[in-house]
């Protein structure tokens, strides 16, 4: 075992034991029942972890990440979660959360260069930048104009998540779960709502 590995389940270890001495009986709260009341749609990128920049607790947040936090119609492992969330955990609170600084957005936008298969996953990105394309061009900074782009990717997942049957089936039973849109701050660790829930209530 090499030493970083090692390194890590010391860290580990650590952190377990400061748990139990906090609260004796908190892993087995934990193994009893998963009840989170959020299902988190985000970006992969290492600086953007769901339970840290919410302040939630494990157990509190079911998660989903992918590049760029994109929502496919025909990504299986993306919709897996979804129903799982929706039908099994009956949570009721979606947030899809992108991040300002995004290197998928970054990657989507350099098309003179080549990223392999993130060339095509990051396809809806580059056609949600030539539907925008007017409103982009005015911002002078490249860097603002992406974390503009950002926020359009994750208006654009919130009514993808809003248009698979999944939430469809929920809706015809109500108005939840919600869909909300969020967007991160990496240089100052802040979540901002888009202003764009959707409930059930909507779509009726």
């Amino acid at each position: 075992m090499g030493q970083v590995l090692q390194a890590l389940l010391d860290r580990n270890r650590d952190w377990s034991a400061q748990i139990r001495a906090a609260s004796p009986d908190y892993f087995d709260g934990l193994a009893e029942q998963q009840a989170p009341e959020f299902l988190w749609i985000g970006c992969s990128d290492s600086r953007v972890p769901a339970n840290v920049i919410s302040g939630l607790a494990p157990g509190e947040v079911f998660v989903h990440r992918n590049v760029a936090n994109v929502v496919h119609s025909s990504d299986m492992n993306l919709l897996s979660v979804l129903e799982f969330a929706v039908d099994a955990l009956g949570i009721r609170q979606i947030i899809v959360c992108g991040h300002y600084g995004c290197g998928g957005v970054r990657a989507a936008t350099e098309e003179d260069l080549p990223h392999g298969l993130a060339d095509h996953w990051l396809e809806p990105i580059r056609r949600l930048a030539k539907r925008h394309a007017r409103e982009l061009s005015e911002i002078a900074d490249i860097e603002q104009r992406r974390d503009r782009l950002a926020e359009f990717n994750v208006l654009e997942s919130v009514a993808r998540v809003a248009e698979t049957p999944i939430l469809r089936r929920a809706w015809s039973k109500g108005d939840y779960p919600l869909i909300h849109g969020l967007i991160y701050g990496i240089r100052d660790g802040v979540l901002r709502s888009l202003d764009c829930t959707i409930s059930g209530a909507d779509r009726r």
